[in-house]
């Protein structure tokens, strides 16, 4: 029996998920004896190599930046590049299942930063929910606790530079293909790490690290090709929700790749990121349809 568009929607969410964070999982044990510019450079190359390959096997067209989206496409990169470094800084030293719950929070940034920047509407039902998810970051990270520290800011900091990466790709013409995107950002990704190389050196690499480093790369290109595919199939509001089993597989993968297991209270804080995220997800579904039909009541936004 054929799947319908939503239940192929949800289905290729999960694959991204999941490709997603064993790719965190595998550079995580990579970094445990590779330099973190080396293992960027090494999975950046990679990663690059392959979309350029696969842009030129569906013959998509040369890499072509129109001069009214330069900027956009430049500060979308260095954002890239900066939460690519500040996310893998803090993975060396964080439990995976920590940081990927601090990463939840993004949509409920997006969606805040959208009506800050972007004047998008948001209403109070929506405010209160953000503000409950941020609470829930501040549960996970405890400011004050024995175990806050400098990687905890690093991976709030890297939350901040996708939103600013993610409001820059809405600012972005249709004109520019998501491969020129993210050929761009991947090659950016690399060119930080080659750089870094030059000053950190290199390592010499155990053959479990190099089969490591390229599984990363690979499961990174089966995410981001799962996750284009994902926002083509299927109701978005049926989809979207499904991002937060990133979460379920971040505490999967810490247990059985490093015998991690999160505590009590970043539980209590991821379920209410995960819970606030939703409704809002939920909430922006059901305006989103009622823009649409025309009929938006005020006590509604």
């Amino acid at each position: 029996m054929a799947l319908s568009d939503n239940a192929r929607g949800i289905m290729l969410m999960n694959i991204a998920m999941a490709t997603f964070t064993l790719n965190d999982t595998a550079m995580k044990a990579a970094m445990a004896t590779v330099p973190l510019y080396q293992a960027i450079a090494l999975r950046g190359v990679l990663t690059t190599l392959a979309l350029v390959l696969i842009a030129l096997r569906l013959g998509v067209p040369a890499l072509r930046v129109p001069r009214g989206d330069a900027k956009y496409v430049t500060l979308r990169t260095l954002a890239e590049v900066g939460a690519t470094l500040t996310f893998l800084a803090a993975l060396v030293h964080m439990q995976l299942a920590n940081l990927s719950a601090i990463m939840q929070a993004l949509p409920l940034a997006v969606t805040l930063a959208a009506a800050l920047f972007l004047r998008e509407p948001l209403g109070w039902r929506r405010m209160l929910a953000i503000g409950i998810g941020f609470a829930g970051v501040l549960i996970i990270i405890r400011p004050g606790a024995e175990g806050f520290d400098r990687w905890s800011l690093l991976g709030v900091a890297s939350v901040g530079l996708v939103v600013l990466r993610d409001l820059s790709t809405r600012k972005m013409s249709r004109v520019v293909s998501s491969a020129t995107v993210a050929v761009l950002a991947s090659g950016s990704v690399a060119a930080l790490g080659l750089a870094g190389l030059a000053v950190e050196g290199w390592q010499p690499l155990s053959p479990a690290a190099a089969a490591q480093i390229a599984f990363a790369a690979i499961c990174l290109v089966a995410g981001y090709l799962s996750s284009v595919a994902t926002m083509r199939v299927g109701d978005i509001g049926v989809v979207a929700p499904f991002r937060y089993t990133a979460l379920l597989w971040a505490i999967l993968l810490g247990w059985l790749a490093f015998g991690q297991l999160p505590d009590r209270w970043t539980l209590t804080g991821a379920a209410l990121v995960v819970g606030s995220g939703i409704f809002t997800l939920l909430r922006e579904r059901r305006l989103h349809l009622q823009r649409r039909t025309g009929w938006l009541p005020r006590s509604a936004r």
